[in-house]
């Protein structure tokens, strides 16, 4: 798109992308600024074919002439080698500062990823971040250099073409310019017509992603509800949309191409007509003819393929600012500049007049208060969906409170570094992630510094000594992605002897045995009895069993605390909430 179809607000947004990118340029300037001047004489190298043909066609066709200048066929192919060698120095040159750059803004995308708060992976799904923070990256770079090299030699070598056009006739070379102006005049909309396209290619190959991870992770589930079928009408109804959109490209750009084939062909029937009449009056020799001739085909080819690689360098601008986009997304949950750094909890946690919403019409949690001192048990108990999970997940801030605040030792904890604040915490899920690699190094994430010993004390506690003593290999034993050779208890357990080896003095635990039968969730909770000790603990639990010995139980139902207090006095709230759960669990009348 030229710069006279651009609206003021488009080229200050396209200037301020480019912008952004110049940082992952600067380190290697030097290498893209040569790989781009290399271009220079890589282009203007074309014309030299067409220019030395002039004096060899007079000499040799016309005068015939016995004493041809061999030196002419010479020169050529001596200025086409240089001409390749050169090309090959670009196109290494591009390579590596165009995977280099490529490398820089995966890395700043990853970081950049790795800080965001879950409120955005609630937001976004898998095939959403695949496609954003890896496959935009590199189609950006990969467009980046490459074709600015091709438009810079195509730049100089149609210059230095048209210098032939003139050179050998002034009168052809008006109407080969005037036709190859008539040629490019299109590719000023092309922009305008692909961008809602491209936009909305990129997200349904989103979905694509987002498929393919989903039938990994519930491979069980599909084969189990035989959702085989429908998976596979899903996935055809994308592909269905996305050759949709594809035909519609063609539709929009795909004429272009064809169209430049015709108005080029007119351009050079034109010359050969006009030609012939110039040569017949005396006004250019053949060889002017023929250098004239060759000069506008190579002048011409490119410009026939040009729609389609415009088009190429378009999408590759989209996915720039497509990048730039994400880079510019700023994490919510961040330090504040004078943020403190919490060690220890000496007096006590304290919900203040808390409320909550993931969206701002639907309140999650209301008007929590209560207090846990360090070593108290705190429970959660109540309906599902009622904001358990949400409650506890606003301690380490994976969610900042909509009203009131959290304290700690009086202070809020927004205050406080987010590193040491979740340093001070450990969590234990329902299904905790495992990490593709060997036991020892997801147990090791709870403290990457922590000894042999603290390792061993660890396992032990977790009750997870004697499965790993049954490994061939031990603690060393691969478990795959996603922890898949071990078993749902042994996952909880290794999630809780991370815990243990974090050593910190929150421990939240969010329903850590729902999810398991009698036999394992007997001994998990025995590991947990084992972490809970001496440390402030945050409990979410199903199974009223497990919590009977909390210090303070929150009974929880659509957001608001209906009852708190010990097992036993809440037992004898009458028709209260807790005694109905206790009744419906153990079939107490």
């Amino acid at each position: 798109m030229t710069e006279e179809n651009l609206m003021p607000a488009e080229k200050i947004k396209f200037t301020e992308h480019y912008k952004k990118m110049w940082p992952y340029v600067k380190p290697y300037w030097f290498r893209a600024l040569l790989a781009v001047l290399i271009s220079i004489p890589i282009g203007a190298l074309d014309s030299v074919v067409a220019l030395a043909l002039k004096p060899y066609m007079d000499i040799v066709l016309v005068d015939k002439s016995a004493q041809s200048p061999a030196y002419i066929p010479l020169l050529i192919v001596a200025f086409t080698t240089v001409q390749g060698g050169l090309n090959y120095i670009a196109t290494y040159m591009n390579t590596w500062v165009g995977t280099k750059i490529d490398q820089d803004l995966k890395r700043d995308l990853f970081r950049k990823l790795l800080f965001l708060e879950p409120a955005y992976f609630d937001q976004h799904n898998s095939g959403f971040v695949l496609q954003r923070f890896g496959n935009d990256a590199s189609a950006a770079c990969s467009g980046l250099l490459e074709n600015l090299k091709v438009f810079i030699s195509r730049l100089f070598s149609s210059l230095s073409l048209i210098a032939v056009l003139i050179y050998n006739s002034w009168q052809l070379a008006i109407i080969a310019i005037v036709i190859l102006l008539g040629a490019l005049m299109p590719l000023a909309s092309v922009r305008r017509r692909i961008k809602g396209l491209v936009q909305k290619g990129v997200n349904e190959n989103s979905k694509i992603f987002t498929n393919y991870n989903e039938v990994y992770a519930g491979n069980k589930t599909i084969a189990a509800y035989n959702l085989q079928e429908s998976e596979y009408q899903r996935f055809d109804t994308i592909l269905t949309r996305i050759f949709k959109l594809a035909i519609k490209m063609v539709q929009k750009v795909g004429w272009m191409t064809p169209m430049m084939h015709i108005i080029v062909s007119i351009g050079i029937g034109a010359v050969i007509g006009y030609g012939s009449y110039l040569i017949v009056n005396g006004e250019i020799t053949s060889g002017n003819f023929v250098s004239f001739i060759t000069a506008l085909v190579l002048l011409y080819t490119p410009i026939k393929t040009l729609g389609k690689n415009y088009q190429a360098v378009q999408v590759a601008f989209m996915a720039i600012e497509r990048v730039t986009e994400i880079l510019e997304v700023k994490p919510t949950i961040v330090n504040k500049p004078d943020a403190r750094k919490l060690t220890e909890i000496k007096k006590s946690i304290r919900f203040e007049g808390v409320d909550f919403a993931y969206n701002p019409d639907v309140p999650v949690l209301k008007n929590i208060n209560f207090e846990a001192r360090p070593g108290e048990t705190v429970a959660f108990v109540g309906n599902s969906g009622g904001g358990k999970s949400t409650l506890v997940n606003l301690l380490p801030r994976f969610y900042d409170v909509t009203a009131g605040k959290i304290t700690i030792d009086g202070m809020d904890i927004r205050d406080y570094t987010l590193e040491s604040l979740r340093n001070n915490i450990a969590v234990v899920f329902q299904d905790n992630f495992v990490f593709s690699g060997t036991i020892r190094e997801n147990i090791m994430i709870g403290n990457p510094k922590a000894s042999e010993a603290d390792f061993e004390k660890a396992i032990k506690m977790a009750y997870l000594d004697e499965v790993i003593a049954s490994l061939e290999n031990g603690a060393d034993t691969d478990i795959g992605e996603r922890g898949t050779l071990l078993s749902g208890g042994q996952r909880q357990r290794l999630a809780i002897a991370r815990a243990f080896l974090k050593n910190a003095n929150i421990v939240v635990l969010d329903e850590a045995t729902s999810a398991l039968d009698n036999k394992a969730e007997a001994m998990v909770q025995k590991a947990i009895d084992n972490l809970m000790k001496n440390r402030t603990v945050f409990v979410i639990a199903h199974r009223l069993s497990t919590i009977q010995n909390a210090d303070k139980i929150m009974v929880i139902n659509d957001g608001e605390i209906v009852e708190s207090g010990r097992h036993e006095e809440l037992l004898e709230i009458e028709n209260g909430a807790y005694r109905a759960l206790y009744n419906a669990q153990f079939k107490h009348k």
